[in-house]
This record gives C-alpha cells, sequence and structure tokens, in this order.
C-alpha cells in the first residue's frame, strides 16, 4: 500500500518502544497533501502470524511519530451468504474470541476501563462509506467481526456457531482497536471479503485468500487515496477524549 504514497516515501522511521520493536520500519509519505505513515502489521514480506504481531509496539510507535488516526486494511471471511468474496465491509462492532494477546497498556501502576460500546470512529465510518459511494467501490455497513486467534482456520463447528451472532471473522482486529482507543486514537477498519469461511462446505484456503487480496488491491488503493486527506479534517468524534472519564 506504499504505492498510494505520491512520489513514494519520503522518509523511514526505526522506532524503538517499551513494548519492544513494531512489526517493521515506518515508511512515511504524503496523500493528497497529507502526512501519512505506513506500517505492515504482519512485517516485510509478510513474516509475522497474526497471534505474534506486537500489537502495543505498533501502536505506541506509530502513535510517537504524531498519529492521529489509524485506518487498517485486513482480509476477512465470510460468515453470511450476502457478502461474497470481494466485497469491501465496514465493521461497527466486535467479538473477541482471541486467547493469549496483551490487550492493554495499563498492566499496572494506574488502571484504565475505556469504553468500546461504540469501537470505530464514527467520521472515518462516515467518511469511508462516503467515499466507496461516490467512487462506486461501496461497503457494507453495520457488521460484526469475530476476531479469533489464528493461525489456523476455522472447524465446520465453530463456523456455525460464529454465523449465529457475526457476519465476518478475522484474526488482526483484536486488540489494535482496544489498544488504538487507549491511545485516544481514530481507528478504522476496512475490511476486504477474500472467502467464504468454511460453514459453506469448503475448507479455506490460503491461496484462494492472497488470490482475492491481489485482484482488490487496486480498488482499496482508490478507496485510500480519497480517504486519507480527508481524515485531516477537525474530527467531531470524541475519540481524543477516550482516557478523560476513564481512570480509575
Amino acid at each position: 500500500m506504499t504505492g498510494i504514497f505520491e512520489g513514494g516515501p519520503k522518509r523511514t522511521h526505526r522506532v524503538a518502544t517499551p513494548w519492544g520493536a513494531p512489526s517493521g520500519p515506518i515508511e512515511e509519505g504524503e496523500v493528497g497533501g497529507v502526512r501519512v505513515l505506513f506500517l505492515p502489521r504482519h512485517g516485510p514480506g509478510h513474516t509475522i502470524p497474526p497471534h505474534r504481531v506486537n500489537y502495543r509496539a505498533n501502536i505506541d510507535a506509530l502513535r510517537s511519530l504524531g498519529a492521529e488516526a489509524i485506518v487498517t486494511v485486513s482480509s476477512v471471511g465470510s460468515l453470511k451468504e450476502s457478502l461474497p468474496p470481494g466485497t469491501f465491509v465496514l465493521p461497527d462492532q466486535f467479538v473477541d474470541l482471541t486467547k493469549q494477546r496483551p490487550t492493554t497498556f495499563y498492566d499496572g501502576g494506574r488502571v484504565y476501563h475505556v469504553s468500546l460500546a461504540d469501537p470505530f470512529c464514527p467520521d472515518l465510518t462516515e467518511g469511508a462509506a462516503s467515499v466507496g459511494r461516490e467512487i462506486g467501490i461501496p461497503f457494507v455497513e453495520k457488521a460484526t467481526y469475530v476476531c479469533v486467534e489464528g493461525p489456523r482456520f476455522s472447524t465446520r463447528a465453530e463456523s456455525a456457531y460464529f454465523r449465529t451472532f457475526a457476519d465476518v471473522i478475522g484474526m488482526t482486529l483484536v486488540p489494535e482497536v482496544t489498544l488504538a482507543r487507549e491511545r485516544a486514537l481514530c481507528y478504522l477498519s476496512l475490511a476486504m471479503v477474500t472467502d467464504f469461511d468454511v460453514w459453506a462446505d469448503r475448507p479455506v484456503e490460503a491461496k484462494e485468500i492472497v488470490e482475492t487480496m491481489h485482484r482488490n488491491v487496486d480498488r482499496m488503493a482508490r478507496v485510500l487515496s480519497r480517504l486519507l486527506p480527508r481524515v485531516a479534517r477537525p474530527p467531531s468524534c470524541a475519540c481524543a477524549r477516550a482516557l478523560d472519564d476513564a481512570g480509575v
């Protein structure tokens, strides 16, 4: 996705954090005159599995470089017939079924209980929906994302269960979204459906997911090139005040 930078990346940052190193160097460039930072969560060459991503280091590194909003792109599996591969989705809720990931920056000293009743930034969500309509790449809105530990795919029984309460399934949303809220950052997930989960009576294959992602990279880049310049507008959301009443 660094291809969306105008004139290519202008600077590379190698950042250390109290939680260790992020997934890789952070590239800086401009999109529509707006400063943008890019960090591949799975590392250069996609070498880090979802359960081993250092989410705390990633979010903290971006915040330390001045990020005010985080827009993520993720591949997801579909749990509904109405969401076939190639569909773009804007989740508005999630269910966390991860098992062993650190989910907070506040492990002691002071306790914060941030609200995640509405996990995603409403300004960014509306902005992405508007961009999709404008350029003819519509998003399905108001979807629930179930996040699982990975890196394995679901069993048939699990997939049937997930279908009772969620629309899409993935492995990377949590704890990114919770950590972004703890750092008072706006957060948005642009989810790309790459396959039907195994409820559809056909085992999920990694090759199929990669092929669908490659077919849709250009479409997602068009969305980002329109959306990112709008992030710089003064926000009306309350994301930056997430910690105001959360401390104990």
